[in-house]
């Protein structure tokens, strides 16, 4: 029986959408899968940023003003690195680089990482299932007019500055889903799948780069619901709309509608976008105010995107 909902998710417009569903399903109806495509090793600690923002993201210790690491963090190891030399370009916490710390430490114990990032949830006060996208590394990287870039160099030390021409998701082929997720996909549990508000290329591409995710997306006959990360034909957060420009295409909600039309069924739009509607021909529509500014938005967006799905599925 189709009793779950199964969210796609990444970056801090994912993680605040994940918060809004999870003050609506319980731990058995919501199946969170995340993008791990800008995972990597730093400092020999296995860095998962969207996992992480989305774990601290639930268990409401997030930092408010950045969206990303934990609140009334401090910085005495990364000053420390520093001043002894080491890369300090990307930002590691000291309360955040406990997590690191524990899940290396857990995978060198030959732990998978399913495991581990519901164990480190569980421990923070989440229970609802996070789950990676695959258990093995599959990488973002952009080709971009300074070089081949993975995404943390893209992202963080580059600051989103380059030219971005194509990208890649090194891996992919050899990805392997979490069995339990791959249980569910295959027993076909999902009444309905959304698509938060996620950078497309950075945050969502990966995770459908995965064969076995993006044909039981095309072959569902539950309903998939995307939320547009764009809003009057720019990006709420990130560099989505930059990337739009440089891959030769436009800012808007047409665009969204275009890159997923082979998986999805219903677009949801702002109501400051309403206007392009009728430019949209591949999906059904739905307008709302989705910008995600609070918690009581969160879970207002969360409400109207899972009342949308029920309605489908009648």
């Amino acid at each position: 029986m189709k009793t779950k909902i199964l969210a796609l998710c990444g970056g801090i417009g994912g993680a605040k959408l994940a918060f809004g569903l999870s003050k609506i399903l319980s731990t058995e109806k919501l199946i969170l899968l995340i993008n791990t495509g800008d995972d990597f090793i730093h400092h020999n600690l296995k860095i998962c940023p969207d996992m992480d923002t989305v774990m601290y993201t639930l268990a409401e210790i997030n930092d408010k003003v950045k969206g990303w690491g934990i609140q009334n963090e401090t910085w005495n190891t990364l000053k420390s690195l520093k001043k002894l030399g080491a890369d300090s370009w990307f930002q590691l916490g000291d309360k955040d680089l406990a997590t690191h710390l524990r899940r290396t430490s857990l995978l060198n114990e030959g732990k998978k990482l399913s495991y581990i990032t519901q164990y480190l949830s569980n421990l923070l006060g989440v229970n609802h299932n996070i789950f990676p996208m695959s258990e093995t590394p599959v990488s973002t990287m952009l080709i971009t007019d300074v070089g081949r870039l993975s995404f943390q160099e893209y992202f963080v030390k580059l600051r989103y500055k380059p030219k971005v021409k194509s990208l890649e998701y090194v891996g992919r082929e050899e990805a392997k889903v979490p069995k339990s997720l791959d249980k569910m996909i295959l027993e076909n549990l999902f009444s309905g799948i959304i698509i938060c508000p996620s950078n497309p290329y950075l945050s969502i591409d990966p995770i459908l780069s995965i064969n076995k995710i993006k044909k039981y997306l095309k072959e569902t006959t539950s309903p998939v619901l995307v939320v547009s990360p764009i809003i009057n034909n720019k990006s709420v957060k990130g560099p989505t709309s930059k990337i739009m420009k440089e891959l030769g295409k436009d800012p808007s909600v047409q665009t969204i509608a275009d890159h997923y039309q082979e998986i999805s069924d219903v677009l949801m739009i702002d109501n400051k976008d309403s206007k392009n509607i009728s430019k949209i021909n591949s999906m059904s529509i739905e307008t709302d105010s989705i910008y995600m500014g609070d918690n009581i938005k969160k879970i207002a967006l969360a409400k109207r995107c899972l009342e949308i799905l029920e309605g489908m599925s009648v």
